[in-house]
Formats: structure tokens, C-alpha cells, sequence
């Protein structure tokens, strides 16, 4: 089973890019995040011609998450974290799909740091480690996945000596993430690829693309039910070359069968 989460950075404007790529990658599972359009704009019969069934968690012009399947429609289990009922962005939707739990997220960025915004992503961060323990609790198959705004450690980012300072890279948002691993969960592509350099976003601006000056913000979590499963994992870097393409490349794993 292949599973991907893709940052699309506005569904709409990147249409026909997230299409070809789903017509040559064929995951079965898909995650996206920053639809950047209400629910009623996201794309369901263009989806459904391409072979996916969806459920989405739009918001007008910022955020928006979306769980793609090709062999099932997922089955929603929840739209928000539990435990912040004044939290009215789009983030994050979770589903049953092919007897697993997905958490398809979006984390905030928190810039500028410090400040409200980095307040913002910290409390974010706390109220999706609680709704994560009570996942692992409950002994299910769970995947946590989506851009979660933080490069765990200085072989995730480009150059991290210019990062010190931002709410991507400093101690904060790296501690949260850490103790978020920590209650026992892996993190799909370092298992794998513990020593590689790979990134899964680069800037628009200065040629990050071409100088490869990335960041590795867009993580795979996998509950130990799956931990074992897991027998491959990549970033399709190419589609980041494509034109009109986002800012992120789609991120992908693949599970063996139980």
C-alpha cells in the first residue's frame, strides 16, 4: 500500500499538477494540505474522474486539508483536534481508511518568532501530542502525516546556521516534535534513510530549487503497529521541477500487507 501526503499550496492553482502527479504515482492514499479554498470550491468531480474518492476540511483563502483514496471512500472520524473548540482554522481531518487511522495535518508556521503566532504553533503542537497518545493508546494502526513545519534536526535544512532564529527551527518546535516521537512513534524516512539529505520543500525565491536549498518540513509518523510494515519511503523531488508546481514535493511510504 502506498500512502503520500503532498503540501499542494492552493488547490486550485495547482490542479492540473496534483492530477498528473496522481495519474504517474498512483498512491492510494493521499494527504494535502493548504487547499487555500472554502469547502464548496475543493475539487471533488475532478478527483473522482481521476480515481479518488475525498473528504476535506476547506477554509477560504488559508489552510485546508483534504485524505484522497483510491480503493474506498475514508470514513471521517473527526475535523479539528479535540481539546480547542475556539480553534476555527483548518488543519487537521482524520479518518478510517483501509483499516488504518489517518491524521492528515497541516501544524502552524509561527513566524515571527517569538510572538502570538509562535505561541500559536506551540499550543497547537501540545493539543496534537495529547490527541496523539490517546491514538497509540488505543492500540490502532495510525498514521500521523502532513507539513508540520519543523525540521527535527540540522540535516533536515539547508545551511541551519540561517535557521536558528526561526519558529521552523528553533528550540521550541524541535523539542515539541522530539517528545512527540518520543511516545513511540517513527518517523517513516529517517528509519529508512537515516544519513541522506533530503529535503521535501524549497523557497520559490533565490534558485532553492536549483541549488537544492530545501528543508525537510513534511513527516511520515507511524504507530509501532506499522513500524515493521514499512518497506519503502521517498520524495518525488521531480514534480517540485514541474511547472506552476508548489513549493513542496509529495512525500510517499509503502506498507506491506499485514
Amino acid at each position: 500500500m502506498k500512502i503520500a501526503t503532498y503540501n499542494v499550496n492552493g488547490i486550485s492553482a495547482r490542479l492540473p499538477v496534483l492530477l498528473r502527479w496522481l495519474d504517474e504515482s498512483r498512491p492510494d492514499i493521499v494527504c494535502l494540505q493548504e487547499l487555500k479554498a472554502p469547502q464548496e470550491n475543493f475539487p471533488v468531480e475532478a478527483l473522482q474522474n481521476a480515481g479518488y474518492h475525498a473528504i476535506w476540511h476547506g477554509q477560504k483563502s488559508w489552510n485546508g486539508v483534504a485524505i484522497l483514496s483510491r480503493n474506498a471512500q475514508p470514513e471521517e472520524m473527526r475535523r479539528g483536534l479535540p481539546g480547542d473548540p475556539d480553534d476555527t482554522q483548518s488543519r487537521y481531518i482524520e479518518a478510517k481508511v483501509n483499516g488504518l487511522v489517518i491524521g492528515c495535518l497541516y501544524l502552524p508556521n509561527g513566524n515571527p518568532a517569538p510572538g502570538p503566532k509562535f505561541d500559536y504553533k506551540l499550543r497547537w503542537f501540545e493539543t496534537l501530542t495529547a490527541h496523539a497518545a490517546n491514538l497509540l493508546a488505543s492500540g490502532k494502526s495510525v498514521i500521523l502525516t502532513g507539513d508540520y513545519n519543523v525540521m527535527p534536526a540540522e540535516q533536515d535544512v539547508y545551511k541551519p546556521e540561517r535557521w536558528i532564529n526561526d519558529a521552523l527551527f528553533r528550540p521550541e518546535s524541535r523539542s515539541a516534535f522530539h517528545n512527540l516521537v518520543a511516545q513511540g512513534w517513527t518517523d517513516a524516512i529517517r528509519k529508512l534513510h537515516p544519513n541522506e539529505t533530503i529535503y521535501t520543500y524549497w523557497d520559490y525565491f533565490r534558485n532553492a530549487f536549483g541549488r537544492n536549498a530545501g528543508l525537510r518540513i513534511d513527516h511520515f509518523l507511524l504507530s509501532p503497529q506499522l513500524d515493521k510494515r514499512l518497506v519503502n519511503a521517498g520524495v518525488d523531488t521531480n514534480v517540485r521541477g514541474w511547472e506552476k508546481t508548489s513549493d513542496h514535493a509529495p512525500v510517499w511510504i509503502e506498507l506491506a500487507g499485514e
